[in-house]
């Protein structure tokens, strides 16, 4: 879903996109696709300490693979992925919170 919704802002940027999933640790799967970027999202000060702390060590594992910091703005702050799973699971709408795919995939889903 991510690719799905962010492969147009990577084509237009000229950049790859590629969504991986793994089970080691994020600095060894970043390397193995020759990965020289982590994107990772801050919702408030909590979120901070806790990336730069993770950044940090990432760092010091992988000098070359640059951690990039990217600040949700005042209208997404308040949204989790968790808040987002329970809206959806007791059949609320979650429009206003996801793209339309995403929230077409949950509906999809969570009808089984």
């Amino acid at each position: 879903m991510l690719e799905a919704t962010c492969a147009p802002i990577a084509r237009k940027a000229k950049c790859k996109l590629e969504c991986i999933t793994f089970s080691n640790l994020v600095v060894e799967a970043a390397r193995k696709v020759d990965a020289t970027i982590l994107i990772r999202g801050l919702r408030d000060a909590s979120d901070f300490d806790y990336e730069m702390q993770m950044a940090g060590m990432n760092e010091a594992m992988a000098a070359g693979v640059q951690t990039v910091f990217l600040p949700a703005s005042a209208m997404v702050r308040p949204i989790t992925a968790t808040l987002v799973r329970q809206i959806a699971g007791m059949g609320g709408d979650v429009s206003a919170f996801v793209p339309a795919s995403v929230a077409a995939r949950l509906k999809k889903k969570l009808a089984r």
